[in-house]
């Protein structure tokens, strides 16, 4: 990828870890498209162990920031009382994200460096930075970023947390120069669910598609699943909690298997994996899914599955959805907020079908399996998020152009 900028400052990155996730692999990836540009970019992680660190480009400096003790926190902000009493009140709120404790480190980051912009990914992040300038007393100018609903999600329809979290984080987010989410949709939500301005409000698509892409979705495919090309297999990829909702997926693979032959492959981790095999085994059904778990190489999975399904309540810009189309998969998606609509342009590259709805989705995966596909057709869409477009976008919000 040929410079898109002249050189004009450092530019950091700041997201709490590198575990597994959508948000974690969109964030190397565009830290290491940006380097790739010409742009100088550091990479600021809490936790430095994480299944994506080994994905971080040379090029990149990747820096590991240490979270400080109690009495290290509190006398780095005792003189920014507001601050604090918000900072606190996130420490009593349920699933809330806890960031004061990497505000010190951060901010004595920004001290020294003086990056010309912060972008920033996740609440935790998010958080942390607009505190740690303020503590540093710095110019640099903080772009938070946003991936998810906030009204479908974290605030969801719960009276108390649109009386608490809605004007803490809005507290934190007005003081960002720029606010940029992943896709048009989640950046409505935000500026309805937070009361904020459109002036403040970006949207760039994420870094999705790349070579690593196109080169990992090459490589051979061994499991045995894939032998038997009269059996078609489904795959989802994604984390197992109750966002994603594969309950309504494994509900409408059941209805699926009452018409046809299928197979079911969920790639990931997470809480809900008990529960979900006991529905599997609840609908008798066993032999016919597997939990895969968590895969560094999802893509020789979508290039090889007959069909990528994906059933969540809410998402940001699903970068999975994109990443199957850039694979020649097809795909069936839920028409949830926000993402999927716009990715797949109303249903042109693939049907949506309403959330928590199995018997609609069973159907859209039948007719799906039954339908011939031009993947290539389908390449085309998932390969237009490139890096190079969200290059492109990121350096226009955070260079304030």
């Amino acid at each position: 990828m040929a410079p898109l900028t002249d050189q004009n400052g450092k530019l950091a990155i700041f997201i709490k870890s590198l575990k597994g996730g959508g948000a974690e692999r969109s964030t190397v990836n565009l830290a290491n498209a940006l380097a790739a540009s010409g742009v100088d970019v550091d990479l600021l992680v809490v936790d430095e162990k994480g299944v994506f660190h080994d994905l971080v480009s040379d090029k990149v400096n990747f820096i590991r920031l240490r979270q400080a003790s109690f009495v290290q926190t509190m006398r780095s902000l005792w003189r920014y009382p507001m601050d604090l009493l918000y900072l606190l009140r996130l420490i009593v709120i349920p699933s809330s994200p806890k960031p004061a404790a990497a505000v010190p480190a951060l901010a004595d980051y920004l001290r020294k460096t003086r990056p010309r912009a912060l972008l920033t990914a996740l609440d935790y992040g998010n958080i942390a930075a607009v505190v740690a300038r303020t503590v540093s007393d710095v110019d640099t100018r903080i772009v938070i970023g946003q991936r998810n609903q906030l009204g479908e999600g974290y605030i969801g329809r719960a009276k108390w947390r649109q009386k608490h979290v809605a004007p803490t984080l809005r507290y934190f987010f007005e003081r960002a120069d720029a606010i940029v989410s992943v896709s048009k949709g989640v950046s409505k939500d935000l500026g309805e669910a937070l009361k904020l301005p459109d002036h403040q409000l970006h949207a760039v698509y994420n870094a999705v598609y790349n070579s690593t892409l196109e080169k990992q979705s090459l490589e051979d495919m061994q499991h045995v699943w894939f032998n038997n090309k009269e059996i078609p297999v489904i795959i989802a990829v994604g984390k197992l909690k109750p966002q994603k909702d594969f309950e309504t997926l494994i509900k409408a693979f059941a209805l699926v298997r009452t018409k046809l032959k299928a197979r079911l492959i969920i790639l990931g981790e997470g809480p809900m994996l008990s529960d979900l095999n006991l529905l599997v085994e609840k609908l008798n059904i066993s032999d016919h899914v597997i939990f895969e778990g968590f895969v560094q190489n999802p893509f020789k999975y979508m290039r090889n599955a007959d069909l990528f399904v994906l059933s969540s309540k809410y998402e940001g810009l699903p970068g999975v959805l994109v990443q199957a189309l850039a694979c020649g998969c097809p795909v069936v998606s839920t028409d949830c907020p926000s993402g999927p609509r716009e990715i797949l342009e109303n249903g042109k590259y693939g049907p949506l079908v309403p959330v928590a709805d199995a018997n609609a989705l069973a159907t859209a995966i039948i007719s799906q399996l039954q339908t011939r596909h031009d993947r290539d057709y389908l390449q085309i869409r998932g390969r237009s998020f490139s890096e190079e477009e969200a290059v492109r976008g990121y350096l226009r919000v955070l260079l304030g152009n």
